[in-house]
Protein backbone atom coordinates (compact mmCIF):
# COMPACT_ATOMS: atom_id res chain seq x y z
CA UNK A 1 0.00 0.00 0.00
CA UNK A 2 1.32 3.64 -0.52
CA UNK A 3 0.77 5.03 2.67
CA UNK A 4 -0.44 3.29 5.73
CA UNK A 5 -2.12 6.46 8.02
CA UNK A 6 -5.12 4.46 9.92
CA UNK A 7 -8.13 5.74 8.26
CA UNK A 8 -9.53 6.63 11.71
CA UNK A 9 -6.17 9.20 11.73
CA UNK A 10 -6.99 10.32 8.78
CA UNK A 11 -10.69 11.09 9.77
CA UNK A 12 -9.60 12.93 12.93
CA UNK A 13 -7.32 15.02 10.94
CA UNK A 14 -10.21 15.97 8.08
CA UNK A 15 -12.39 16.49 11.13
CA UNK A 16 -10.29 18.79 13.02
CA UNK A 17 -9.21 20.72 9.37
CA UNK A 18 -13.27 21.01 9.40
CA UNK A 19 -13.40 22.60 12.69
CA UNK A 20 -10.45 24.53 12.38
CA UNK A 21 -11.98 25.62 8.52
CA UNK A 22 -15.10 27.02 10.81
CA UNK A 23 -13.38 28.86 13.20
CA UNK A 24 -11.14 30.84 10.68
CA UNK A 25 -13.26 32.09 8.26
CA UNK A 26 -15.69 34.76 8.50
CA UNK A 27 -18.02 33.66 5.87
CA UNK A 28 -19.91 30.70 4.37
CA UNK A 29 -21.95 30.11 7.43
CA UNK A 30 -25.42 28.55 6.90
CA UNK A 31 -28.76 27.64 9.20
CA UNK A 32 -31.65 26.31 7.90
CA UNK A 33 -35.11 24.90 9.51
CA UNK A 34 -33.98 21.03 10.70
CA UNK A 35 -30.13 21.65 10.65
CA UNK A 36 -29.87 20.12 13.99
CA UNK A 37 -32.39 17.70 12.61
CA UNK A 38 -30.15 16.80 9.86
CA UNK A 39 -26.76 16.52 11.67
CA UNK A 40 -28.67 13.56 13.63
CA UNK A 41 -29.90 11.89 11.03
CA UNK A 42 -26.63 11.91 9.08
CA UNK A 43 -24.87 10.51 12.81
CA UNK A 44 -27.36 7.98 13.50
CA UNK A 45 -27.15 6.77 9.78
CA UNK A 46 -23.17 6.93 10.16
CA UNK A 47 -23.74 4.88 13.47
CA UNK A 48 -25.53 2.18 12.02
CA UNK A 49 -23.68 1.41 9.20
CA UNK A 50 -20.47 1.04 11.34
CA UNK A 51 -22.36 -0.82 13.39
CA UNK A 52 -23.61 -3.62 11.05
CA UNK A 53 -20.42 -3.48 8.70
CA UNK A 54 -18.21 -4.62 12.19
CA UNK A 55 -20.79 -7.07 12.85
CA UNK A 56 -20.55 -8.84 9.21
CA UNK A 57 -16.85 -8.39 9.65
CA UNK A 58 -16.67 -10.34 12.58
CA UNK A 59 -18.87 -12.58 11.78
CA UNK A 60 -17.68 -13.83 9.10
CA UNK A 61 -14.06 -13.85 11.32
CA UNK A 62 -11.95 -11.82 9.15
CA UNK A 63 -10.04 -8.53 9.28
CA UNK A 64 -11.01 -4.90 10.16
CA UNK A 65 -7.75 -3.75 9.80
CA UNK A 66 -7.78 -1.51 7.06
CA UNK A 67 -4.22 -1.26 6.65
CA UNK A 68 -3.89 -5.09 5.96
CA UNK A 69 -6.17 -5.93 3.65
CA UNK A 70 -3.73 -8.75 2.87
CA UNK A 71 -4.76 -10.42 6.24
CA UNK A 72 -8.49 -10.40 5.00
CA UNK A 73 -9.97 -14.32 4.89
CA UNK A 74 -12.83 -13.89 3.32
CA UNK A 75 -14.56 -11.62 0.97
CA UNK A 76 -17.86 -10.27 2.52
CA UNK A 77 -19.97 -9.06 -0.51
CA UNK A 78 -23.91 -9.65 1.51
CA UNK A 79 -25.11 -7.30 3.57
CA UNK A 80 -24.42 -3.98 3.61
CA UNK A 81 -20.92 -4.76 1.21
CA UNK A 82 -24.46 -5.38 -1.46
CA UNK A 83 -24.46 -1.78 -1.79
CA UNK A 84 -20.96 -0.76 -0.86
CA UNK A 85 -17.67 -2.04 -0.82
CA UNK A 86 -16.80 0.69 1.50
CA UNK A 87 -19.04 1.24 4.13
CA UNK A 88 -16.86 2.24 7.05
CA UNK A 89 -15.10 4.83 5.07
CA UNK A 90 -18.84 5.81 4.01
CA UNK A 91 -19.83 6.38 7.58
CA UNK A 92 -16.64 8.48 8.07
CA UNK A 93 -18.00 10.79 5.10
CA UNK A 94 -21.23 10.83 6.66
CA UNK A 95 -19.88 11.86 10.44
CA UNK A 96 -17.64 14.89 8.01
CA UNK A 97 -20.64 15.58 6.66
CA UNK A 98 -22.52 15.63 10.36
CA UNK A 99 -20.15 17.63 11.38
CA UNK A 100 -20.29 20.23 8.77
CA UNK A 101 -23.81 20.29 9.08
CA UNK A 102 -23.35 20.78 13.01
CA UNK A 103 -20.52 23.37 12.44
CA UNK A 104 -22.87 25.53 9.36
CA UNK A 105 -20.24 26.24 7.58
CA UNK A 106 -20.21 25.58 3.51
CA UNK A 107 -16.89 25.70 3.01
CA UNK A 108 -16.95 22.35 5.11
CA UNK A 109 -18.51 20.32 2.84
CA UNK A 110 -15.11 21.18 0.42
CA UNK A 111 -12.83 19.05 3.30
CA UNK A 112 -15.43 16.70 2.76
CA UNK A 113 -15.21 16.36 -0.88
CA UNK A 114 -11.19 16.42 0.09
CA UNK A 115 -11.60 13.45 2.55
CA UNK A 116 -12.90 10.91 -0.26
CA UNK A 117 -10.39 12.38 -2.83
CA UNK A 118 -7.76 11.42 -0.18
CA UNK A 119 -9.27 8.11 0.52
CA UNK A 120 -10.09 6.42 -3.05
CA UNK A 121 -6.55 7.41 -3.94
CA UNK A 122 -4.55 6.37 -0.44
CA UNK A 123 -6.59 4.20 1.19
CA UNK A 124 -8.96 2.66 -1.12
CA UNK A 125 -7.42 1.78 -4.57
CA UNK A 126 -4.16 0.48 -2.61
CA UNK A 127 -6.60 -2.15 -0.76
CA UNK A 128 -8.39 -3.12 -3.89
CA UNK A 129 -5.01 -3.51 -5.64
CA UNK A 130 -4.19 -6.34 -2.85
CA UNK A 131 -8.05 -7.81 -2.80
CA UNK A 132 -7.64 -8.38 -6.18
CA UNK A 133 -4.52 -10.14 -6.31
CA UNK A 134 -5.85 -11.74 -3.15
CA UNK A 135 -9.38 -13.05 -4.53
CA UNK A 136 -9.11 -12.83 -7.86
CA UNK A 137 -11.85 -12.97 -10.10
CA UNK A 138 -14.64 -12.74 -7.37
CA UNK A 139 -13.58 -9.25 -6.67
CA UNK A 140 -13.31 -8.41 -9.80
CA UNK A 141 -17.45 -9.30 -10.35
CA UNK A 142 -18.13 -7.64 -6.83
CA UNK A 143 -16.60 -4.27 -7.86
CA UNK A 144 -18.42 -4.65 -10.99
CA UNK A 145 -21.66 -5.29 -8.99
CA UNK A 146 -21.36 -2.69 -5.98
CA UNK A 147 -20.30 0.56 -5.87
CA UNK A 148 -16.89 2.00 -4.21
CA UNK A 149 -18.88 4.07 -1.94
CA UNK A 150 -22.67 4.13 -2.37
Amino acid sequence: MELKLPPALVFLVFGFLMYGLDLVLPFGHFDFFGRMLLFKALMVSAFVIVFISLFQFYRTKTTVDPTRPDKAAKLVVDGIFKYSRNPMYLAMLLTLLALGVYLGNAFNTLVAAAFVAYMNRFQIIPEELVLKEKFGRAYKEYCTLTRRWF
